[in-house]
Order: structure tokens, then sequence, then C-alpha cells
């Protein structure tokens, strides 16, 4: 049997430069599976705890030796031994001993990475690829949401929205989707030099411009006509769609229940008013986070007034079957955000994403704002057949990596290999 027979963690740094984790699982003494943990800037109050290590004397207090430590010292020696093979036993042993419910003495950032190793170790052992080893009916290539405009917490400007996304449902395939994108940037950014100058090309964590624009028309005023530079529809059934990560807790006012946007401030069923009247005028098919993280009333309700847009829970729901079975039933947004730091463990973040099939819920993988080259989340959409994926626009390495390795898998599928499309919402 392939036993575990040494884990290696290191700290390494993320695309900000910041620290975060490498772990190396060993079969039978032989390197087996390796994988980084990705770090989030923009992060919801329910995620599993990030264990960093304090020193102020050090990268500000966010070094990660302890975590590292943690791995090296009591978690190598309680998986020793282990069946590679056997995930969820791996995952299930570190859980227990850390003992929390929020993972806060080993850190979430440690068992993920240990985590996410030894699933790579397993599929190498049985000589597959990885979403293949996850699901052997694995064949949805899915839709990129292009984030062309950053703000929010992501980039230094003073644009509110998070992201304002270009989703090519049109598109033929995955290399077919990259070419539509890339060529509509292309298009923006004479649009945003002409109008705010040569400094505002300048990109946000994720890729998107870092423009001058506030609120939330003229970021799609300038969309419209990017799309139609570049000589593509918009619409629904047409080449592009829209999307926003609104990350709304962020521009929330807990005190008086009100929304700072755009130099106007709104209620929270004002705030839907405005959703409404946008997505009148541009197709939007998917919307994150449109309200507080705590407001599932207030999910509840813009899910009921926006039907045709899929609304997205990212810290409603922190890729946790108990914050899902908590707003589901209440008809709380109607997909889920995929990001496997935000519980902890590879085999808790495929419960919830199978929660959320099971429930009629999309399945959204993303990134994090702080990234490696790991381009692990390819892999991980294609093998839940999830149909979307957010993980940037293709300008630097820890964004490239996960888009060409799509291009590998598609590769790879042949004629089995499906482009989620139209269908992005539930392919299979």
């Amino acid at each position: 049997m392939p036993y575990i027979t040494h884990i290696k963690a290191r700290e390494i740094i993320d695309c900000r430069g910041w620290p975060t984790i490498q772990v190396d699982t060993y079969v039978d003494r032989k390197l087996a599976g390796r994988a980084d943990v990705p770090q989030g800037r923009s992060t919801g109050t329910y995620e599993a705890h990030v264990l960093i290590d304090g020193d102020e004397k050090r990268y500000q207090g966010q070094g990660m030796l302890k975590a590292v430590a943690n791995i090296n010292g009591p978690i190598a020696e309680a998986l020793s031994g282990l069946d590679v093979t056997e995930q969820r036993n791996i995952d299930q042993t570190m859980c227990a001993l850390d003992g929390t419910p929020n993972k806060a003495n080993l850190g979430a950032n440690a068992i993920l990475g240990v985590s996410l190793s030894a699933a790579r170790a397993g599929a190498f052992c049985c000589s597959v690829p990885l979403y293949r080893y996850i699901n052997p009916n694995a064949r949805f290539l899915p839709v990129p949401l292009m984030n062309i405009l950053n703000g929010g917490k992501l980039t230094a400007n003073d644009l509110e929205i998070q992201e304002f996304i270009i989703m090519p449902v049109g598109a033929e395939n995955y290399a077919h989707a990259l070419q539509i994108t890339t060529e509509i940037n292309e298009a923006l950014r004479p649009m945003v030099v002409e109008k705010y100058g040569i400094l505002a090309t300048n990109t946000g964590d994720e890729g998107g411009f870092a423009t001058p624009m506030t609120g939330i028309w003229e970021p799609f005023e300038f969309m419209q006509r990017a799309c139609e530079r570049a000589g593509y529809k918009v619409g629904f059934g047409e080449d592009i769609v829209y999307g926003l990560d609104c990350a709304a807790t962020h521009f929330y006012n807990k005190g008086n229940n009100t929304y700072e946007l755009g130099a106007k401030t709104y209620d929270p069923d004002g705030l839907i008013e405005l959703y409404q009247e946008v997505g009148k005028q541009y197709p939007i098919g998917s919307m994150e986070d449109p309200l507080d993280e705590d407001d599932i009333d207030g999910f509840v309700k813009v899910t009921q007034a926006m039907p045709d847009t899929q609304i997205v829970g990212d810290d409603l729901f922190v890729t946790n079957v108990e914050r899902l079975k908590m707003c589901c039933p209440k008809g709380a947004a109607n997909a889920m955000l995929f990001k496997v730091n935000q519980i902890g463990s590879l085999s808790e973040a495929l419960d919830a994403a199978e929660f959320a099939f099971r429930n009629g819920y999309g399945v959204q993988v993303s990134e994090r704002s702080g990234e490696t080259e790991d381009a692990l989340i390819a892999d991980l959409v294609v093998a839940l057949n999830g149909g979307q994926i957010k993980t940037g626009m293709p300008i630097r390495g820890e964004r490239t990596s996960k888009h060409n390795r799509l291009l590998l898998i598609e590769e790879e599928l042949g004629n089995v290999a499906a482009y989620a499309g139209h269908n992005f919402r539930r392919p299979v």
C-alpha cells in the first residue's frame, strides 16, 4: 500500500511577497506530492483560522513558522504510516488532532497544505491527474470569470465594488474563452488611458485595471464599449455576460445598516433596487456577495428579485457545510464560492460542494488574492464539473499557471472535454 513515510513543510511567499506554506508528501520515502497554500486579503468572518506567528519584527507578524512547525512535528507524526489514498482519513486525523471547530490550534493553513499535498501524492501513486483521481467522470471545462476592473480591498483605488467581470459564455472551448477575454481587455486598455492616463492601467491583485472609477455605472459603460470594440455581442445567449464580486461587507456600515456606494447611501432594499436597475440595462450572469455576510434575509430578497442572475455566497458560506445548512433552506443565494482555504481541508471543501449541488446550488471555484504558481484549483474545478472559475486575468504567473493548466487539461480530455458555456451554473 502507498504509505506516507514523511511530510515536510516550508515557508514560501505568495504573489504579494507575504509568507505562506508549501508542503511535500513522501510515499515510500520518495516525493509524491507538493502543494502551496493560498492566502486571502478580502476574508470573511467565518473562515477557518489562519495561524500566523505574530512576531512584529518579522513580516509584520505575518510569518508562518509556527504553522510549518506544526506540520513538521505533530501532523507529520500523526499521519506517518497512513495510506495516502485515503483522503478523508488523512483529513479527519488532522482535524481530530487539532480539536477545535475552526482549526485554531494547528492552523487551517497547516492542515490544508498537508491535505492538498496528500491528494496530489495519492493521484501520483495512482498514475492519474488530480482531477481524474478526485472524479473519474470529470469532463467540463469552466467559464472563466475575468475581472477586468478591480476595486475594493484588492486594489489601491476608490472603486467600492471589488471586481467587474466579463464571462465568455459563448466561447467554443476554454482556449477560445481566453482569446475572447484578452481581446476585450486589450480593447479596454486604450479607453482607460484616454480618460485616466497610463497609470490607470496598473492592475490590482487579481489583474484588473486599477482605475479611478467609483460607483457601479461607469465601469459597466466601459466594459460594454470594450466588448463592442473587440467585436463581441453582449447579452444572455450571446458571447458575453457580466459578473460582479461586490464584496459588500467591505462598504457596509453596520452601525446604521447602510451601504456607501458611488457617494450615495443605500439601505439594503435600496441597494437591491440599484442592482435590479443595473441588471435591466446590462446582462449580469453572476453576482457575488451583493450584501453583508450576515444579512441572510437580504440574500433571500436579492435572489428572488434577480432570477436571471446567479447569486453567489462567498463570505456568506465560506465553503462550510454548516453555513450552507443554515442558509439553503431559506433560499439565500443560489450558488456557493468554493475556496479550499476557507474551510481548511480538501474533504470538507468537497463535502460543501456536494451539499450545494444536491440542493440545486451552483459551485464557483475561486482563487485567493494571495496566490502562488500552484495551479491546483484548475484540477479542482474540472474534478467538480463546476462549470465556472475565478482565477484572475492572465497577466502574471500566479494567474497564468491556472489558465495554462486548464488548457493542458482540455488537451488531455480531447473529445471527452466539454466547455460549460451558457450552462455554467449547472453544466451536468
